[in-house]
């Protein structure tokens, strides 16, 4: 089922999400509904917070090519639950974008290569090490699951300016 993304400044996007204990049913479902609304959206990642849900689950899916109508394959999801970086090395900057900032794209620096610990939906741990756009999408998801946006890590400058277009676009 498509669900409802939540738009910023939606003080839900604030919350710090609980870890998962129960990996059932309920939490089955709750990857395939996030699923559906990424897809639905054309989105790369989201994070569970995005759809009102505080629990520390995130999907991410990179289409093979940059074109709108680039196939999402469901069987390459991965699906990340109770992430933990194991560590974060080096530098770099690339443009990103939030279904729950939706049209506002701007460069953010992160770091260039992550190694993060995660269970999967039947509760067995995982890593993935990456230093490729996956560790770009995985840190900006990991952002949402700590009560964080990526507007969040713009200058004072540019977050002044952003807020500003930001609150007129809402009217």
């Amino acid at each position: 089922m498509v669900r409802n993304i939540v738009i910023y400044p939606d003080k839900r996007l604030k919350t710090v999400s609980d870890e998962v204990t129960n990996f059932n049913e309920e939490l089955h479902t709750l990857l395939e509904d996030m699923y559906e609304t990424m897809v639905h959206k054309k989105g790369v990642g989201l994070a569970a917070i995005q759809i009102g849900i505080a629990k520390r689950v995130l999907i991410i899916n990179l289409p093979e090519d940059d074109s709108d109508d680039a196939i999402v394959k469901k069987e390459e999801t991965l699906e990340i639950i109770n992430p933990v970086f194991l560590s974060m090395e080096g530098n770099c900057k690339h443009q990103e974008g939030c279904l729950s900032v939706p049209g506002f794209y701007e460069d953010i620096e992160r770091s260039r290569r992550i190694v993060m610990e995660y269970q999967n939906r039947h509760g067995e741990k995982q890593v993935i090490d990456n230093q490729d756009f996956l560790a770009i999408a995985l840190q900006h998801e990991m952002d949402h699951l700590e009560g964080k946006v990526f507007v969040e890590k713009l200058s004072i400058l540019k977050r002044k300016k952003f807020e500003k277009e930001w609150k007129k676009k809402q009217k």
